[in-house]
């Protein structure tokens, strides 16, 4: 039966929605519990929010006359894309061109080196809010930048850096968890 209660939008959780840390940081296992101190906000995510684009890949197998005898899965790919917007936050900095590329802060000045270096792969946690106070989290055990899109500067936009991060199985085989949680359960 349906329920449009069960419809919903994913707004960010105030103060954050997306978090980054160092592999190995300890992963919540559900929609609520705190975050480990490790983690570190990414600040304003554009009003575009977060794509999760997981589909698998298929290849078709047919037999002798054409018809379709079976269809296997080749890989399923789980990328998630988001635009950052927080142009002078040194985490942002960070995530887009590498931990050891990015030193300072922004009172003491802040020197970024652009090269091949790849970035490091990171934990990342999503927070959002569903409708009627629901919780949810979405946990991306190991994530890698795979792709940063145009940084356009112009005096009517936000400077902001299209991420696309590829999520790698961990030792159980998952992507990415996610967690839901109804508000006062």
């Amino acid at each position: 039966m349906t329920d449009a209660k069960n419809v919903s939008a994913g707004k960010p959780k105030k103060g954050g929605a997306i978090y980054a840390a160092p592999l190995g940081t300890r992963l919540p296992t559900d929609a609520v519990s705190s975050l480990d101190g490790a983690f570190k906000s990414l600040g304003y995510i554009s009003e575009d929010g977060l794509k999760n684009k997981n589909t698998p890949e298929t290849q078709t197998v047919k037999a002798w006359g054409g018809d379709v005898v079976l269809n296997t899965v080749k890989e399923k790919a789980d990328h998630f894309s988001f635009t950052m917007i927080e142009c002078t936050n040194p985490e942002v900095l960070k995530m887009v061109y590498g931990d050891s590329n990015v030193s300072g802060t922004l009172a003491a000045g802040i020197t970024i080196k652009v090269n091949s270096s790849p970035t490091q792969e990171r934990v990342l946690v999503v927070e959002m809010v569903l409708k009627g106070g629901i919780a949810k989290r979405v946990v991306v055990p190991q994530a890698a930048v795979t792709e940063v899109g145009e940084i356009v500067y112009k005096d009517d936009g936000a400077i902001g850096y299209e991420t696309t991060v590829a999520a790698s199985a961990d030792a159980e085989g998952n992507t990415h968890y996610e967690y839901i949680k109804g508000a006062g359960a």
